[in-house]
């Protein structure tokens, strides 16, 4: 009888231990809520790769990291392969630890969302070399932006792979970083423009608390990629605006260096910023392409961002490199637990404009 109400108490303490262990666990798995990784193809998730990848490519002809800091910068974001050195290229300017990252969304219209700049609740954000933490600051930026200018949606955030593209080379870079994503869903001409004011407004209130300077303290990074092109495997849309020939891809190439030249380069003003819209939005119908970039919205957002923070006084832009990716020098993945996402043909290929801004 002794020995059953031993076994007896020692069952409870047990189930007593067991209990307040799924308890903390619980509460610790809210307080560590991780944000999952969407794409483990096109992009690396391991360190390892991304050492082996930054081995592959080659720096020759690149501007020392420690000549030139940008404040901000527009980078690619398809697959690793393709886009290939201007990632590194480009992102070893960013010098700043909190960063402010504004990617597309692509996924917004499936699930009802427009005119608001979108945020998520997460914690932290896999990167290759350690989790990433979200900064501190997002929830002050979006008390400042809520109702009005910003929603909470993980679902978005969850589904789109445009920001986390960009983590494991600023990581490769600064292991010590720390993100707030942003995603830009469909919106006006008119509206682009008031979210990019709102969070300007907000990135400088929440900058002048902290004692932040842009560019030293913290950098904005905004990701697109450029003319999604040809007839073939785009779900039965016919996007070879020249045709896809060699003819007729060297158009459309020529045509998004116009769009680069007059929208990008140099001192950044809102007659720029109002022109790529008409170069990218359908006049009668902002929601529909008329040059397919799939950062038509977030670009201006964040163009606009950077020209209010800078007080309406004019950033300067210059081009860290353009290719595609079917003229690019593609970087060897098979073995590296790696690949692509889509084909690179003559008659399906995508643009890569990659841009700093000081």
């Amino acid at each position: 009888m002794k020995n059953f109400r031993l076994l007896y108490a020692v069952a409870i303490l047990l189930l007593i231990n067991v209990s307040a262990c799924h308890s903390i666990k619980t509460d610790d798995s809210k307080l560590f809520k991780i944000r999952p990784l969407k794409d483990t193809i096109g992009f690396a998730q391991y360190s390892w790769q991304m050492d082996s990848l930054m081995s592959r490519i080659s720096r020759s002809g690149w501007k020392k990291s420690d000549e030139q800091t940008f404040r901000m910068a527009i980078c690619p974001h398809d697959d690793y392969t393709y886009v290939g050195k201007l990632y590194p290229e480009l992102l070893q300017h960013i010098k700043a630890p909190n960063l402010i990252l504004i990617g597309v969304a692509h996924k917004a219209a499936q699930l009802g969302i427009e005119d608001s700049l979108v945020f998520d609740s997460y914690n932290f954000w896999k990167g290759p070399w350690k989790n990433v933490p979200v900064s501190p600051i997002r929830e002050e930026l979006f008390g400042l932006l809520a109702g009005k200018f910003a929603i909470v949606n993980d679902t978005m955030q969850k589904v789109e792979h445009s920001v986390e593209s960009l983590i494991p080379f600023l990581q490769y870079f600064n292991r010590n970083i720390s993100i707030v994503s942003i995603l830009v869903p469909a919106m006006s001409p008119d509206r682009m423009n008031d979210c990019g004011k709102a969070l300007a407004d907000a990135i400088r209130k929440v900058a002048k608390k902290h004692k932040w300077e842009w560019g030293t303290d913290f950098a904005i990074v905004a990701t697109t990629d450029a003319v999604h092109y040809g007839n073939e495997d785009w779900g039965g849309i016919d996007r070879a605006y020249f045709g896809c020939d060699e003819k007729g891809n060297a158009k459309a190439r020529l045509h998004e260096s116009i769009i680069i030249d007059s929208c990008f380069k140099g001192l950044v003003i809102p007659g720029k910023i109002r022109l790529f819209n008409k170069y990218t939005l359908n006049p009668d119908n902002f929601h529909e392409y008329k040059w397919t970039w799939c950062g038509r919205y977030c670009v201006p957002v964040a163009l606009y961002t950077g020209y209010y923070l800078n007080d309406s006084k004019s950033i300067f832009g210059e081009l860290s490199g353009y290719s595609t990716s079917i003229t690019s020098t593609h970087i060897p993945v098979d073995d590296l637990m790696m690949g692509r996402t889509a084909i690179a043909t003559d008659c399906h290929w995508v643009g890569y404009a990659a841009l700093g801004y000081r």
